[in-house]
């Protein structure tokens, strides 16, 4: 068995309003960063995972984004993995 880092986004979709980005984003004005626009608020996940191959290991961490760590109806998610 081989072990792999798994790094995932998992972000609002873009018609899905974001709520804390909108709060994020007037704040940014408040403080005079008026250049700033449209911040998205999501989530960053880090896991580690075991398997024979990189591919397997790719097949486990979609599963879990797809069952458990997204809600695919108001999110998208991303990830990356690398040999530890």
């Amino acid at each position: 068995m081989t072990k792999f880092q798994a790094e995932i986004d998992v972000m609002p979709k873009k018609e899905i309003l974001d709520p804390q980005g909108k709060a994020v984003t007037g704040s940014m004005k408040n403080l005079g960063l008026t250049e700033i626009h449209n911040v998205r608020i999501g989530k960053h996940i880090s896991l580690e995972i075991e398997a024979e191959n990189e591919e397997i290991a790719n097949s486990k961490v979609e599963q879990a984004c797809k069952s458990l760590l997204a809600n695919l109806i108001m999110e998208s998610y991303s990830f990356k993995i690398q040999k530890v």
